[in-house]
């Protein structure tokens, strides 16, 4: 398995990318040059240090607010990977649940299961989203809730498959003879066996859940100031990009390498535990 990761260029880079930004993000409040918070209007809009008139008291330069951009841009890594993670975690256990039972139990629960799938697949995520945002307000919590509540659904049609293929093998089917529970088959023999897709599964949606907190966040309906947001970054500095757009290309670049190491973690686990690939 080692060798199969360290061959893999596109699992290296993207967990190499994603190493550092979890890096930074979790020594945030030391890597930090000054408080994400404090505000200095008489620093307002310093450019960063490859500028003529940068300083490298602001390596990143600072906001509309005076705010230094490297230390809210490192606190919002925080924010970010806090909201992909949450709502994978919620998203999953809910998509997981519903995807496990229907291919297990197949009949009725199936029917029920698949019409969900069929619901939430005519339902516009965005619109949703900015509905129940706008209606209950903008806050951390709130956009993991309704993030997590609209982003199972891909996680239910991939386990149902799975467990579809997984419930007629012959430990299953060992492991019901025997006696076990229904909880204890799909636990100890089901679940273990679909982990791989899961995993893949829960990076994509990691990373979808990110780009909807930034979409959200520049409309002003996400996370609300002064809190950092990387989208809510590129929203506040929408004002000034024809004359400072390095307010929107900093945290915007941020954005697509996080991104970007996700979808390349998931990308390369998949490819590295395939069958094919352990020939």
């Amino acid at each position: 398995m080692r060798r199969r990761v360290l061959a893999h260029r596109g699992l290296v880079a993207g967990l190499a990318v994603l190493g550092l930004i979890l890096a930074a993000a979790a020594l945030a409040p030391l890597l930090a040059p000054h408080d994400p918070y404090r505000q200095a209007l008489m620093e307002r809009l310093v450019q960063p240090v490859w500028y003529a008139d940068g300083s490298w008291d602001h390596p990143l330069g600072t906001d509309h607010l005076g705010r230094d951009y490297l230390s809210r841009l490192l606190f919002g890594a925080r924010v970010s990977l806090l909201i992909g993670f949450a709502t994978a975690l919620l998203s999953g256990l809910i998509g997981t649940t519903l995807g496990v039972c229907a291919g297990y139990f197949g009949g009725r629960v199936d029917m029920v299961v698949t019409f969900l799938v069929t619901v939430r697949l005519s339902t516009p995520v965005v619109l949703v989203a900015l509905a129940v945002v706008a209606l209950f307000g903008g806050s951390l919590q709130v956009v993991v809730g309704v993030l997590g509540a609209l982003l199972w659904d891909r996680f239910a049609v991939v386990m149902r498959s799975s467990t579809l293929q997984v419930r007629s093998q012959e430990y299953v089917t060992a492991a019901q003879a025997v006696g076990c529970s229904v909880l204890r088959v799909i636990l100890g023999e089901i679940l273990p066996n679909v982990l791989n897709n899961l995993i893949i599964v829960a990076t994509l949606e990691m990373a979808h859940a990110i780009l909807l907190e930034a979409a959200l966040s520049f409309l002003g309906l996400g996370v609300q100031p002064p809190l950092p947001s990387w989208g809510l970054m590129v929203a506040e500095g929408r004002d000034n990009l024809f004359f400072e757009p390095w307010l929107i290309t900093i945290p915007g670049v941020a954005l697509f390498l996080l991104v970007l190491s996700i979808n390349l973690v998931g990308d390369g686990i998949r490819d590295v535990t395939a069958p094919e690939s352990r020939m």
